[in-house]
């Protein structure tokens, strides 16, 4: 019989599920992956695309050797070449670029490819290397900053309540998610509470597949969402079911906040949302009775230009009733606030020469078109694939075409992005390198032991810029520290929660709860604010231009009137049950089962433009244009066209969704605005068809 192990490992992927898997190896061969039995949260289950991780590190296109660019840009013509001569070359630019401009024309581009501390983003792996060049400091805004933002201005932190404890609630409010699609271990907490009598409300611009499951759904335009939550608090304080003593020992700005509230009555609500006002009504009426209420919202609802203010609200609401004081109350939206690592060992920013700038990640095509002093003249771009994921998408392949930019991409397959290289790295997959992961949905640390050697002559990111500062003849030490030591100065914290939990445990166990309280009511006796309270009033949000007291911020283009005469449709690019983000886009199994890019319309919408179902549509604005194939459904409000994130635009005609989204930012933390968009939707004539 052959020789079998047993390895545990870490899901990389941008998802707040942070799954445990088991990776059977046979023969040095990985032969199957599953979810880890043993792990709370997992349970034993992976979603329908890390299924197929084995398959896909196994794909005839993955990028097994470093290549150099041979064509124009864009064009994804290469040739290879040895790890020795990519290195020399990539060294000899990088020192002409800092010579001549200075560090800070050097952007580390890092995206959510893979969220590990040593080779993905939540390390920012490679960041000492870039901080001694004295490189660009680059935001990773694209995912959760706005609602971030808005969280630490309310209540000190984007950590919420633990969503295991969604169990215990008897009102669930999923706002803006869908985990059925993104992040669906989180269900299985859903169930256990309406099991237990727990009444179920998604609020959702499109009825998605969550959203059939529930007891309820309301479907608002696309970025009105915090009218809505104010329009149910007026409900509640018209009920007196406000929670006084809470209110009186634990927020600030409560009499401001209640003035704000007083503002949105369901019939006004009911005019900015498009949600009939009974509807309000009866759902605020829910909530003023019901304790305890556990709201859970991720990402897609704070992409917009209020996407903050959102937030703020949201967060507000179990203020208002109390509910933060309730184990299976509160709001959750990410976890890593209470993830306590020292990060400050890990990033090494001390190493920097002096203090640089950041450049935005969502505003890329600006940052390689319009920044000057110094231009941007070397991007490395690691764990991303900007040209199918990042906001006007024309500038932002205009700006990678630029001929006096060095561009360097580290990656497994080759994406849009990667064809306008110069130098092509090949990455390691998941089960191939070290690593360390938090869950952004649970308390759990996990660590990602290799299961096999990588393929060809991939590289783990850490080891890549460890052979990058060698070539560069670079002296600062700590450039070359291994894995386990870089885990080992992560995990050196004195926070009480990380107490126990260490290096050797981790690579024992597999995976360790962080030692938080249990129950875990992270704000039942105070909020890590300046005032020690929940801030319905908030000095941070006033300091960031936004309005002091928590409210409604309508959507740039979603609310504005003149706009929606041009382009009468607000464009929703939600995530897909096939896709991450991007990857798993060219695995052959999942475009099949995913079929063409589309775009969904409700009938009425569809006739009045004179539009028909299967039809080949052009989706447009100002900014850009992409086909898909038109599919009329009742699962989309009026007023709204849905489609899917992550295609690669290669494989999709040229464009995805992107092509017509602005590089504007959100009201707080600087975020994206994918859903803050209008369109026009047109038939695309048969003569065009056929020469596409």
């Amino acid at each position: 019989m052959p020789a079998e192990l047993k390895v545990l490992g870490a899901c990389p992927l941008d998802c707040p599920d942070g799954c445990s898997w088991v990776v059977t190896v046979r023969d040095g061969k990985a032969v199957r992956i599953r979810g880890n039995p043993d792990h709370p949260y997992t349970r034993g289950a992976l979603c329908a695309k890390v299924n197929r991780w084995l398959e896909r590190a196994e794909q005839p296109d993955r990028l097994l050797h470093p290549m150099r660019r041979t064509g124009r840009k864009g064009e994804g013509r290469f040739e290879r070449v040895g790890w020795d001569e990519a290195l020399d070359e990539i060294a000899e630019r990088l020192e002409g670029v800092v010579r001549e401009h200075g560090g800070e024309a050097v952007w580390p581009y890092w995206g959510t490819g893979t969220l590990g501390y040593l080779q993905g983003l939540e390390g920012y792996s490679g960041r000492r290397f870039f901080n001694v060049l004295g490189a660009s400091a680059h935001d990773a805004n694209i995912c959760s900053a706005a609602g971030a933002a808005g969280l630490e201005a309310t209540i000190g932190s984007p950590g919420g309540m633990d969503p295991q404890d969604l169990a215990h609630a008897r009102l669930l409010i999923l706002w803006g998610t869908n985990p059925l699609t993104s992040g669906h271990h989180v269900w299985a907490f859903v169930q256990a509470a309406r099991k237990a009598g727990a009444h179920l409300v998604v609020i959702d611009p499109v009825r998605t597949r969550t959203a059939r499951q529930a007891d309820e759904h309301l479907a608002p335009l696309p970025g009105t969402d915090a009218a809505l939550a104010l329009a149910l608090l007026h409900v509640v304080v018209g009920l007196g079911a406000q929670d006084e003593e809470f209110l009186a020992r634990r927020t600030q700005g409560w009499e401001e906040f209640r003035a704000r509230i007083a503002e949105f009555p369901p019939e006004r609500a009911a005019e900015i949302t498009g949600v009939p006002a009974d509807r309000i009504r009866a759902l605020g009426e829910r909530l003023a009775r019901t304790r305890p209420t556990a709201i859970r919202a991720t990402q897609g609802i704070q992409r917009n230009a209020g996407g903050g203010s959102t937030l703020r609200v949201l967060a507000s609401i179990p203020g208002v009733t109390g509910d933060w004081a309730r184990l299976g109350g509160g709001l959750s939206f990410s976890t890593s606030g209470h993830v306590k690592l020292n990060k400050a060992a890990l990033y090494r920013d001390d190493l920097r020469p002096r203090p640089v700038r950041t450049l935005s990640m969502s505003r890329l095509g600006e940052g390689l078109l319009d920044v000057r002093d110094p231009p941007v003249k070397a991007l490395f771009v690691i764990a991303a694939n900007p040209v199918g994921s990042t906001p006007h998408q024309g500038r932002v392949r205009r700006g990678l075409a630029r001929e006096d930019l060095f561009t360097v991409v580290l990656d497994q397959f080759p994406t849009d992005t990667v064809d306008y290289a110069d130098i092509v790295l090949p990455a390691t997959s998941q089960h191939e390198h070290t690593d360390l992961h938090e869950g952004y949905g649970h308390l759990y640390l996990t660590w990602n032991e290799p299961a096999v050697a990588p393929p060809g002559e991939c590289l783990p990111t850490a080891e890549t810029f460890r052979r990058l500062a060698r070539r560069m003849g670079l002296e600062e030490p700590s450039l070359y520290d291994s894995d386990e030591s870089l885990a080992e100065q992560l995990l050196d914290s004195d926070h009480p929660w990380m107490a126990g939990v260490t290096l050797d445990r981790l690579r024992e166990e597999g995976f360790v709860r962080m030692s938080v309280p249990d129950p875990f009511l992270p704000y039942a006796d105070g909020f890590p604010t300046p005032s020690g309270r929940l801030e319905f009033r908030s000095a941070l949000a006033a300091a960031a231009g936004a309005d002091p007291v928590a409210g409604y911020t309508p959507p740039a283009e979603v609310a504005d009137a003149a706009r929606a005469a041009r382009y009468p449709l607000a464009l929703v690019s939600a995530a897909s049950h096939e896709s991450l983000n991007t990857q798993f886009a060219n695995n052959p199994e999942l475009r099949r089962r995913q079929g063409e890019l589309s775009v969904r319309l409700h009938p009425g919408d569809a006739e009045r433009f004179g539009l028909r179902d299967g039809q080949r549509v052009r989706v447009a604005n100002d900014r850009g244009a992409f086909e898909a194939i038109l599919e009329l459904t009742d699962q989309v409000r009026t007023g709204v066209a849905a489609t899917t994130k992550g295609h690669w635009p290669k494989l999709s005609g040229g464009a995805n969704a992107n092509a017509v989204v602005d590089e504007r930012d959100t009201d707080l933390g600087g975020g994206p605005v994918f859903h803050d968009t209008r369109v026009e939707i047109t038939a695309i004539p048969d003569d065009q068809k056929d020469a596409r």
